[in-house]
């Protein structure tokens, strides 16, 4: 059999059938068809917009490899939710930073950010002053040093019954594409459940959530609230997106962007690594954050 073919894939695996649908980014090309292109770039890859198609490709390729890695490694999701919500992620790393000798003041105002010389000296806050050499806050605490970026709209929507089609899942993650719905960026959804003590027993908690486009944000989430019906009882609401004005390099106050519509959290992730970067001067290494757990625990529990 002599014939000539643009790419061969060698292995029927997880990862060599994901990087046979790598040719999503350019898919038209080789034929893959819209849904494919669709799924690869959007489901596996989490990209929001199709921007990347018009990019070169290894970046792709590494987002879908830490797909197929994660999903190898904790076998039905390549997701983790904590139990109890959320609000134990930022409570795990408190009690981190406190082990590391970090100084938590609870219930202080914040008055004024003390600058000097352009640069942040101190946070004021009930006639005392808390001397740094660099700050990290939210936009919230510095309005003058951010600026609009959009708008998304959240609807939190209690439920009686798993997400239909999902196998009665106790929790589970929808990207709808933005092709699929006529849109410029995907909607999403979020289910958990009482499996993850968010809920009462038989109840389950769906979070619709996209990029406001339109002057009727509720209706851009419909495509998501009818995979949902029928509905207990729903919450809605609509924030504005902030993202800061410079890098902090000269103000040495490094601004996080505002919460975006994804529910996967890898957009928040990618900010703070940014945000160390610019602090620190070089990236974050994860590599010897594993070899200092090696030291420590033994590599046979990692």
């Amino acid at each position: 059999m002599d014939e000539e073919y643009d790419v061969i894939v060698l292995g029927t695996g997880l990862t060599e059938c994901i990087l046979s649908g790598i040719m999503s980014v350019n898919g038209k090309k080789f034929d893959l068809g819209q849904d494919v292109i669709d799924f690869t770039g959007h489901a596996l890859a989490l990209y929001r917009t199709d921007d990347y198609l018009d990019q070169p490709c290894l970046e792709t390729i590494n987002r879908i490899k830490l797909y197929s890695e994660s999903l190898a490694r904790y076998g039905k999701s390549p997701y983790l939710y904590p139990l109890y919500g959320l609000g134990e992620l930022p409570q795990g790393f408190a009690r981190l930073s406190a082990i590391y000798g970090g100084t938590y003041m609870l219930n202080k105002p914040v008055d004024d950010i003390i600058m000097e010389n352009g640069k942040v000296v101190g946070v004021k806050s009930e006639g005392e002053v808390a001397r740094c050499k660099q700050l990290i806050c939210d936009p919230s605490y510095i309005p003058d040093r951010v600026r609009k970026a959009g708008q998304v709209i959240r609807i939190i929507c209690i439920l009686s019954h798993p997400i239909k089609n999902t196998n009665d899942a106790n929790s589970c993650q929808i990207i709808i594409p933005q092709n699929q719905v006529n849109r410029k960026s995907d909607i999403y959804v979020c289910m958990i459940s009482y499996a993850h003590n968010v809920a009462a027993q038989g109840k389950y908690i769906a979070i619709a959530s996209t990029t406001v486009e339109t002057a009727e944000p509720e209706k851009e989430v419909e495509p998501a609230l009818e995979l949902l019906e029928p509905i207990d009882q729903k919450f809605v609401a609509i924030s504005d997106l902030y993202e800061p004005i410079d890098d902090g390099s000269e103000s040495q106050v490094f601004c996080s962007c505002s919460y975006d519509a994804t529910t996967h959290f890898e957009t928040t992730c990618n900010d703070i690594k940014d945000i160390y970067k610019r602090m620190a001067g070089s990236a974050f290494d994860f590599e010897n954050m594993k070899r200092k757990q090696n030291d420590v625990f033994g590599e046979a529990d990692q």
